[in-house]
């Protein structure tokens, strides 16, 4: 009798000891650090897809992040950076604020603000503009490709990084905003402009005679944003009333972006077929087909490189795998992951890696990439020497359609 007193007494004792073990204090006990601690291993708990948590015990390593002190918000932030870094995942990561609001703004395919894009020189660390997006205050005020930006509002931009520089440009509709640009050996200009929409167009467009036989469509797609579907269905469009007869879409260095975006273009170029295969956490996989609403089935050549990634595979394994277009350039990046993006209660964000995609023939390209049907090495290019003579991979894709099968096919 005392024996099995003495056994229920202990057993009861270790049930305490472990109900502590695992006990955590209410929410309101939180501060807000903690909170926003609690609120990252949420989402990550519910969402990840990988339920094994890179073969770790993802509660154990939330406690030991909520044991350490953290002094204020950047500490915190370098605690959910080393808890997200333990799942060895480089695409689920936290954004501060300002990445944060500067990644919407690249997705959104909408900002207010000059309509610049620039660059820093690394050779003279200028400012430098690459060019005024069409239609914007900048281009209306004559600013040109290769312009230095000296200054924003008295500022002298070798002060700033090429970040601020961007932020200091964007701002509400009417607001201005004054630049002083230097061209050539000139005297600087101060330039003053009002801010206002800018849509921003990710697509470039033009028939090109280059080919011995028949006009080609020269498409170059930069990233996948909310405007890059219909930016390339008006492309196409307008290019077949031009007479294209066969089209090079070019997506090298173009790192992905929206995945319905991806979706929606390869329907541009498809009438039946699976255009990517989803699979979740519990391994259910979904599809998304093609709906019989391609714009043209003119032969398709594809330009990859070793900067195609995410959202850029995905069309362009669409259109190897459902044999609609030849690839050409170089493996691509190999990135068959999915992110879905998270706000968080401090205007910070979060991606995670919500579940990975294959192909329509099933192949999982993650860190694998896909293999063009026509390997070409491509060297760096200047800007205004890509898609040109000087371009091995668009020369060899204009070679393709001299062949007799693809003119026969053509005609």
């Amino acid at each position: 009798m005392k024996n099995r007193f003495f056994r229920l007494g202990l057993l009861l004792f270790v049930s305490v000891v472990f109900f502590l073990g695992w006990w955590t204090p209410p929410a309101s006990a939180f501060t807000e650090e903690q909170k926003l601690i609690t609120q990252v291993w949420r989402i990550v708990n519910q969402s990840y897809v990988d339920d094994t948590f890179n073969h770790q015990n993802w509660w154990f390593v939330r406690q030991k992040v909520m044991k350490e002190p953290l002094k204020n918000r950047e500490e915190t932030y370098a605690a959910i950076r080393q808890m997200l870094a333990s799942l060895d995942d480089p695409f689920t990561r936290h954004l501060q604020p300002s990445q944060y609001r500067s990644l919407q703004v690249t997705t959104s395919g909408e900002l207010t603000g000059v309509g610049l894009q620039i660059a820093l020189d690394e050779e003279t660390g200028d400012l430098e503009v690459l060019t005024p997006i069409a239609g914007s205050p900048a281009q209306a005020a004559g600013i040109q490709p290769s312009d230095r930006i000296l200054a924003i509002n008295g500022v002298p931009t070798k002060d700033i990084s090429l970040d601020e520089a961007a932020a200091s440009m964007r701002g509400p509709i009417g607001t201005y905003v004054t630049l002083t640009v230097a061209r050539g050996q000139a005297e600087p200009q101060e330039i003053k402009l009002v801010r206002d929409r800018i849509a921003l167009n990710p697509v470039f467009a033009e028939l090109r005679r280059d080919s011995d036989s028949i006009p080609v469509g020269y498409i170059r797609l930069n990233q996948f944003n909310a405007n890059a579907a219909k930016e390339l269905a008006n492309a196409i469009t307008s290019l077949e009333q031009q007479g294209a007869d066969a089209y090079i879409l070019d997506l090298r260095n173009n790192p992905g972006g929206l995945l319905q975006a991806g979706i929606e273009i390869a329907r541009y170029w498809l009438d039946k077929g699976t255009i990517v295969y989803t699979v979740n956490r519990q391994g259910i996989i979904g599809n998304f087909d093609a709906t019989d609403s391609a714009l043209t089935k003119d032969p398709l050549v594809v330009l990859v490189n070793r900067g195609t990634a995410s959202a850029s595979e995905i069309l362009a394994g669409a259109l190897q795998d459902n044999h609609r277009a030849f690839l050409v350039g170089e493996k691509t990046f190999g990135k068959g992951l999915i992110q879905s993006l998270f706000d968080l209660s401090d205007g910070s964000g979060l991606a995670v890696t919500v579940a990975k995609y294959e192909t329509p023939n099933h192949h999982d390209i993650n860190k694998l990439g896909i293999i063009p049907d026509r390997v070409v090495t491509g060297e760096p290019l200047a800007r205004d020497r890509v898609a040109t003579q000087a371009d091995s991979q668009y020369q060899a894709a204009l070679e393709f359609f001299t062949s007799s099968a693809v003119l026969a096919n053509a005609s």
